[in-house]
């Protein structure tokens, strides 16, 4: 057994102190070091003694629990009817290989047993923390919180950076300061959220886009979650991150074991962009997208719950006609859904309105070589349904609480065995019967009262079930594509990007207020896996109006899609919709695989970008949201590129603006920067550069 088992690659090194007997100890995670031994490391953390503290130290170990006397927050509570509370967990095992490490604590005295799992990417540098907690004993152990970890980390952060919003504003990103005391954010939505993103990035005060030490850590689960950072008062820092535990949720009888999400971990001293481009080599190696991104066309924003067969078809032929290669059938083409207060639960093509069912529509868009998708939301019921007046007792209810309406829906109990065996059914017929490629999934609610059939609370069971639908539905169907909506952006972590091909970031298609969502989306997900759509010209969430050239430029970048009404859009407009759908065709190799940039600018402009992994090719969307402040634009300085190399710079959207192609230095175009163009607010600009022979 090794005293100090290390494992380092793509850039990343950790060094846990794991001797039998003691209690283990991360001893260093974060950006590879140059040649320090791990008896090195271990020796310079050494702390003496603290006045009016213990004669020896009390070290950090992995979970920190009350048996340690460590003075810090538990990363592990519970207890049995009372007792083997104080538990301390100690070595009992050790297994190395390249990439992982397992590190097997037990406390015999409380019956239990916690394994931690560590594993590097070796690609992206990437940690993934994966921990487990046995009872050994012979009565129930009430588990209350167990955190992935409880991971140490560098003194000298001095901020986080955090994600959140609201409804149609996801992905807000928000910098604060780290004091004395705890930094602690929770979500009890049932689902991601929209107002608490289980990630979060750290920094040094110093830390930009391209240089200074920074972390992201995120939580790969897609329920309720709690992420908190302490700073003791000796300065020293660590995070904390888990699932929020319902009361009575995790009661582990003799011989369970309980499984904490996952926790991903990313360091680096390049700053947050370095740390952004590491996630995004390891989702997109998770999520493998079977093929290039077609260009979608979503009824959504065209039609809502008005179906009309011949409607939906004249819109199949506008989109064909604009570059669409994937229309989705959204919401409103089942049972008595006219609304959203009936039809949820009744899986059955609506006579009313399609009496030659969705044959014919799905037909007619394959021939116009389209894709053909389909909307649904499985795990919801109306009261207003044939399913929920048969089963009415199938619905997620807390003993003694009122219920609280949402949407006009409930959340239905996937622990169920048999109402996922229904759903399952339902789903599997509809991918054979129309021949579909793409589901949109939908959960457009909260789950408050999380409660089963015998009163206890199953949050944890229910995210699991909603996993092995999913699964299930992946097996039966491996060739088919699902996207992930939840009210827009409430269910966007690694637990549902591992199982599904996009996410869809917001509901609104606001072109000005999208970029700031996809630039915080963008923290997390690449944009391979980012829903960017081209909405109608007046925003029905925001009531603001944009120019076709404004809405199409800011979808460029991500995986492009539209949902308008066409016969709103004037025939010049179409026309321009085309040109950036077909610039974003020639471009999405590059937009998808390459390598993602933020460029650090004022507050008006939202600017990022994609570079191939030679450097000899890049694409830049520039948007100006506001007047500039000064009489002049700022100077733009472009990242990614190779100082070394001379590029041909050219501006290629809006078409009004495009220039011919002018020779610069990396070099300059990197530290000097480009000097925009005057130009209104609400105007993007999309820049292309290639390397010069």
């Amino acid at each position: 057994m090794q005293d100090y088992p290390s494992l380092c690659c793509g850039g990343t090194e950790l060094t846990l102190a794991a001797r039998e007997g003691d209690r283990p100890r991360l001893v260093y995670a974060g950006p590879a070091l140059t040649n320090a031994p791990p008896q090195d490391l271990a020796a310079l953390r050494i702390r003496t003694h603290a006045p009016a503290g213990p004669e020896v130290p009390i070290e950090a170990s992995l979970l920190n629990p009350i048996g340690s006397g460590f003075p810090g927050p538990p990363g592990l509570l519970g207890h049995r009817d009372g007792r083997s509370w104080a538990i301390d967990l100690r070595v009992t095992d050790v297994e190395v290989s390249e990439a992982c490490m397992i590190i097997t604590t037990a406390d015999t005295t409380a019956g239990l047993t916690a394994t931690h799992t560590f594993t590097l990417e070796p690609e992206s540098g990437v940690l993934i923390i994966r921990t487990s907690l046995r009872n050994d004993g012979q009565s129930t152990f009430d588990l209350q919180w167990l955190s992935a970890l409880c991971l140490p980390l560098d003194m000298q952060f001095a901020q986080v950076k955090t994600f959140g919003g609201k409804w149609a504003g996801e992905f807000q990103c928000e910098k604060m300061r780290l004091v004395t005391g705890a930094f602690l954010r929770e979500s009890r939505a049932g689902r991601t959220g929209h107002a608490s993103y289980p990630g979060l990035y750290c920094g040094t005060a110093e830390t930009g886009e391209t240089s200074g030490l920074t972390a992201a850590f995120h939580l790969g689960w897609s329920g309720n979650h709690r992420l908190r950072i302490d700073r003791l008062e000796d300065g020293t820092l660590s995070l904390q991150a888990g699932e929020l535990l319902l009361p009575g949720e995790a009661l582990l009888g003799p011989g369970e074991s309980y499984h904490a999400p996952s926790l991903y971990g990313c360091w680096s001293r390049e700053g947050y962009g370095d740390v952004t481009r590491r996630l995004h080599q390891y989702v997109g190696a998770m999520v493998r997208p079977p093929r290039p991104r077609p260009v979608h066309f979503n009824t959504w924003e065209a039609v809502y719950f008005d179906h009309e067969p011949a409607r939906l078809m004249a819109l199949a032929d506008q989109a064909a006609a604009v570059g669409a290669e994937r229309f989705v059938l959204d919401d409103g083409w089942f049972g008595a859904r006219r609304s959203d207060r009936a039809g949820l639960g009744d899986w059955a093509v609506s006579s009313d309105v399609y009496p030659d069912g969705l044959e014919p529509l799905a037909d007619h868009v394959r021939a116009l070589g389209m894709e053909f998708g389909l909307w649904i939301e499985p795990e919801m019921v109306n009261h207003d349904s044939d399913f929920y007046r048969a089963h009415p007792d199938w619905v997620l209810l807390a003993e003694g609480a009122a219920p609280i309406p949402s949407r006009h829906q409930w959340p239905l109990d996937l622990t169920r065995p048999e109402l996922c065996d229904y759903l399952f059914e339902k789903i599997d017929s509809l991918v054979r019967e129309l021949g579909l490629t793409y589901l949109k999934w939908d959960m457009n609610r909260d789950i408050q009262h999380p409660g089963g059939s015998d009163g206890h609370a199953v949050m944890h069971r229910q995210v699991l079930a909603f996993y092995a639908l999913v699964d299930r539905i992946r097996t039966a169907h491996p060739s088919l594509e699902i996207e992930s909506c939840s009210s827009g952006g409430a269910r966007a972590d690694y637990g549902v990007v591992s199982r599904t091909h996009r996410v869809w970031p917001s509901d609104n298609n606001d072109a000005r207020a999208r970029h700031s969502i996809m630039g915080g989306a963008a923290h997390w997900l690449p944009l391979s896996t980012l829903g960017s759509h081209v909405g109608p010209r007046k925003c029905h969430i925001t009531g603001r109006l944009f120019s076709m050239e404004f809405r199409a430029a800011s979808a460029i970048l991500g995986h492009m899609g539209m949902e308008l009404d066409f016969a709103d859009e004037s025939e010049s407009d179409r026309a321009t919709l085309a040109s950036a759908i077909s610039l974003h065709k020639r471009h999405r190799g590059l937009i998808h695989a390459g390598v993602y940039h933020r460029l650090e600018t004022a507050e008006h402009i939202a600017a990022c970008g994609v570079v191939s992994p030679q450097a000899d090719e890049a694409l830049f969307q520039i948007a100006v949201l506001d007047m500039h402040p000064g009489p002049h634009p700022p100077q733009i300085k472009f990242a990614g590129l190779d100082p070394v190399r001379r590029y041909r710079l050219s501006c290629i959207w809006p078409e009004r603006l495009s220039s011919e192609p002018a020779n610069f230095a990396g070099s300059a175009l990197i530290e000097y920067g480009l000097q925009l163009p005057q130009t209104h607010p609400d105007t993007c600009l999309i820049y292309r550069l290639e390397a010069a022979i």
